[in-house]
């Protein structure tokens, strides 16, 4: 076992140390307000869930990829389980609490299933995926991947936590890409959902269908999929008002609130407005570690979760953010180093599909506090309290690294001989 250490991927298990370390200390100061609530000790428990992450990503290192790549039906069908589960006897929680996201037990809140959904997901993905002789060119060979991803994606979506369903249709796209789908099919595969969001104006939808039969015409796709794809547009265009109807109130608030605040300043609006005034008043040095006065008046909603990137910009200032974001990104580049190394495609799917997973949350979590995104109550890796997306964020790093692992291997017996 000592051995196996040496041979760790040390630069992707320092970055993991750092990010959660640098987490472990902004939710320390995210506690630290003028009047003490419960945050005062929350640093606490989620060192409880570190030291419980590491034993998990230390039994995944040691699970190879052919166990891991056997068990994946049976983890999937687990996980739409519990997602099937949550939505009868599912609770909501913090900023979410008129959803179904969490499994309760004893009045005491026992995890939240789409965090692992995300992960089985990946898996599920990519021991399809990498089963294909060719790259999927045409829109029939996306069928079962986009039931793979759409059922969990759905089930979400029902609770509902639009944030999280908008990371399964996420991580199907960029697995897709990693497989070598063609770019101009991924964008007609996509193009229903672009039709339903540009409906909301009648001018923009208008120039999409235009854009869209333009790039019909351009690609040449087979019949069959040309009429379906603009028939799912127009679609799209008539089911734009009963979709919005279909929302939850508070996401349809989110979502107008994101593109004006000020409609709404003291209810939909506050979390937008206060988490701009926070990152804006840090400049560039911040005011301080465990000195933000946002944080510490309780203006920062949830800042111990959605909004904690909100209190290392307002306390640390633009250097601290600067930090924070290349850490991620030596992250995210040291999963991309891995998966290209990987010496079979269902590895190399699976770290990419990760890869994917900590890239949307970082984009979902960091441009919703700075007003670029919807807020969508998505947790930021390594750095929000939580227990349920700390143990899938293990889960990934453990597989990560025991592919790294097995492609240093192969790369010595290749030297051996």
């Amino acid at each position: 076992m000592l051995s196996r250490v040496r041979q760790l991927d040390k630069a992707l298990v320092a970055s993991v140390a750092l990010l959660a370390l640098y987490g472990l200390a902004a939710l320390y100061s995210a506690g630290q307000t003028d009047v003490p609530t419960f945050v005062a000790t929350i640093w606490q428990r989620q060192l409880v869930w570190l030291g419980l992450c590491l034993i998990v990503a230390v039994l995944i290192f040691r699970t190879s990829p052919r166990m891991l790549e056997w068990a994946t039906p049976f983890a999937y069908a687990i996980a739409l389980l519990l997602l099937l589960l949550t939505l009868f006897i599912g609770t909501g929680a913090g900023t979410a609490a008129s959803s179904k996201s969490w499994i309760s037990i004893g009045g005491r809140h026992f995890g939240q299933p789409a965090e692992l959904a995300k992960v089985a997901t990946i898996l599920m993905l990519a021991r399809w995926l990498a089963t294909l002789r060719e790259p999927p060119a045409m829109l029939r060979d996306l069928i079962i991947p986009g039931i793979i991803a759409g059922v969990p994606c759905l089930l979400v979506l029902k609770q509902p936590d639009l944030g999280s369903a908008i990371v399964f249709i996420a991580i199907l796209f960029l697995m897709l890409f990693w497989a070598g789908t063609k770019p101009s099919l991924l964008v007609l595969l996509a193009s229903p959902v672009i039709g339903l969001v540009l409906a909301v104006s009648t001018v923009a939808w208008g120039i999409w269908i235009a854009v869209l039969a333009a790039l019909l015409l351009w690609w040449r796709p087979y019949l069959w999929e040309g009429v379906a794809i603009m028939g799912l547009n127009v679609l799209g265009g008539v089911l734009a008002l009963p979709f919005w109807n279909r929302l939850a109130p508070y996401q349809q608030n989110r979502l107008l609130a994101f593109l004006n605040p000020d409609v709404d300043p003291r209810a939909a609006g506050w979390h937008v407005i206060q988490s701009k005034v926070a990152v804006g008043s840090g400049g560039l040095l911040g005011k301080g570690f465990t000195e933000g006065t946002q944080k510490r008046l309780a203006f920062l909603p949830a800042q111990h979760t959605d909004f904690i990137f909100s209190v290392v910009g307002e306390e640390l200032g633009f250097v601290g953010v600067l930090v924070a974001l290349s850490l991620f990104a030596w992250l995210l580049f040291g999963l991309l180093r891995v998966a290209r190394k990987a010496i079979d495609p269902f590895s190399s799917l699976c770290v990419f599909g990760i890869a994917g997973l900590f890239f949307t949350h970082i984009v979902e979590n960091v441009g919703m506090t700075i007003n670029l995104m919807p807020i969508t109550g998505i947790p930021l890796p390594f750095f929000s309290y939580g227990g349920s997306f700390l143990l899938a964020c293990s889960v990934g790093v453990g597989i990560a690294l025991r592919v790294a692992w097995e492609s240093r291997q192969s790369g010595y017996a290749e030297l051996g001989q």
